[in-house]
């Protein structure tokens, strides 16, 4: 998978044909012709490899620019209304978009990129539904009390979440644009029984907090239980475990720097753990619970993301 759209210069082998063997230095017709039919067939391939280059190229740039269009495009309407209720349906629905249009525009359709495609499309599906019927219900969305108000936050917002879609979709983006095919094999079981666990990991915590917070005794109350008994983000440790995952599999394919795309996963690390996830609800917790001994407990002896069984 090479995305460089300038290809290195390709030195012709025809060029180094002695002249003397030339039509016009005394050579016969017929050397001529042996020596043209090599020119037209090297200059093919040359143009074949460069378009080859340029298309997969063009690929990324294409998804890119069609990611950072459509988060441009919500903000617009979102900083209008002054809502953020298609924030995450939008982005969730741009990961969808993405993962099928890298397979059109990439140009090959193997096993390994539809199970991929397919994988991406299940995530994107579930979670956006979930968060959109949320958000539905509560009418607002915590993370955005004091950004919804002001549309240069609300920009800022709104590109993280192209940034965040880009680089974490990258190596799916990558392997669909990938026509070099190779056998299915221990990486691609591995990754996509990572991902599983991902996925019901993430759905079974939101669905337990969804129930929690449903129920009237529940009030006011933090909870404990479930997943949330060994992590104080399960939802968060599932979705990084999912894009792993996908990683490990695209990464059959890969070649050389290509490997450097395990940033993808650690970048999702990052932001959860550092700049729009656990931090915010950290914060908001603490502003909420901090002063209740049983929280202080709950903080003290469960994992921020990481869980541990509890013995």
């Amino acid at each position: 998978m090479n995305y460089n759209t300038q290809s290195s210069p390709r030195r012709n082998p025809t060029t180094a044909v002695n002249f003397k063997h030339g039509v016009g230095l005394g050579g016969g017709a017929g050397a001529g012709a042996g020596v043209a039919p090599m020119i037209h067939s090297d200059g093919t391939l040359a143009l074949l490899a460069d378009l080859k280059d340029a298309i997969m190229g063009s690929t990324l740039i294409k998804c890119a620019a069609t990611d950072v269009g459509i988060q441009w495009a919500g903000w617009a309407l979102a900083a209008a209304f002054r809502t953020e209720k298609f924030y995450d349906l939008a982005g969730s629905g741009t990961f969808i978009l993405l993962a099928h249009l890298s397979r059109v525009w990439g140009g090959a359709s193997h096993v390994r990129q539809k199970v991929q495609t397919g994988l991406v499309t299940a995530w994107g599906l579930r979670l956006g539904t979930f968060l959109f019927m949320r958000i539905l219900k509560d009418g607002q969305d915590r993370r955005f009390n004091n950004v919804r108000d002001s549309p240069g936050t609300f920009f800022m917002y709104w590109t993280v979440q192209a940034m965040w879609i880009f680089m974490t979709l990258l190596p799916t983006l990558m392997l669909n644009t990938e026509k070099r095919d190779v056998p299915l094999g221990t990486r691609d079981y591995i990754g996509w029984t990572v991902w599983g666990l991902g996925f019901a990991t993430e759905a079974i915590a939101d669905q337990q907090k969804l129930l929690f917070k449903r129920d009237p005794e529940n009030a006011g109350k933090f909870i404990q239980s479930g997943l949330w008994a060994y992590s104080r983000h399960p939802n968060y440790f599932g979705e990084i475990l999912q894009w792993s995952g996908l990683w490990l599999s695209a990464s059959s394919v890969m070649q050389g720097p290509q490997y450097l795309s395990v940033a993808s996963p650690l970048f999702l690390w990052f932001l959860l753990r550092y700049v729009s996830g656990i931090p915010i609800l950290e914060k908001q917790a603490v502003r909420k619970w901090g002063s209740d001994p049983g929280f202080q407990d709950y903080v003290k002896n469960t994992p921020l993301l990481w869980p541990w069984p509890r013995f």
